[in-house]
């Protein structure tokens, strides 16, 4: 079984590439962070999972290993695809959706591409016990399954979301307010950090 590919960039597609490996050409569907900013020519590695059906080899590839743990996991859960995690780990980071399942919170996994209240709660409940392995190969930084929002924290959050900022964004601007600031007082630092009204 492949479980890395390393080669030239010999083609691109909006969701793929074809990698040149000694003159053998694999197409390797990619997530997005992945197929941003490849070039034509360039030297590239990617992490492969290679998905086997009764018509059909794909190959699913990263550049990230996090986010190919994150893809590996998706693939574990009744009624997840390759296609549909893929889609996922597009959306989402591997410490975003750890931070999500570890919260129990339906509303960020109910937003990702092809998952409905139904899928959500089988991810919750078929991966709440296996998320902690996940974090644990994404930086401290990036996931702190100790670190809780507080109550105002939730609030503010929620209506950041509601503006159209994304859960890392609000994070990362949260992580830089005073302690114990209450929702208006998060709300109007988080405005000011992200530059929306700047």
């Amino acid at each position: 079984m492949l479980a890395f590919l390393s080669g030239k960039i010999k083609f691109l597609f909006p969701d793929a590439c074809v990698l040149d490996v000694h003159g053998i050409g694999f197409k390797i569907f990619l997530d997005a962070a992945s197929r941003q900013n490849l070039s034509l020519g360039a030297h590239e590695e990617f992490f492969i999972h290679t998905a086997v059906s009764e018509h059909d080899i794909s190959l699913f590839g990263m550049k990230n290993q996090s986010a190919f743990d994150l893809f590996e996991l998706l693939l574990t859960v009744s009624g997840i695809g390759s296609k549909s995690a893929l889609a996922i780990v597009s959306k989402i980071s591997a410490a975003e959706f750890a931070r999500a399942v570890s919260r129990q919170d339906l509303k960020t996994l109910t937003k990702l591409p092809g998952v409905g209240k139904k899928s959500a709660e089988r991810i919750l409940l078929e991966l709440k016990d296996k998320v902690q392995s996940l974090a644990e190969n994404s930086s401290a930084k990036e996931f702190q399954p100790a670190q809780i929002f507080s109550n105002a924290q939730d609030e503010a959050a929620e209506a950041l979301e509601a503006l159209g900022y994304t859960a890392s964004e609000i994070s990362a601007a949260f992580e830089k307010a005073p302690e114990n600031s209450s929702t208006e007082q998060l709300v109007k630092f988080a405005l000011k950090e992200l530059n929306r009204f700047a």
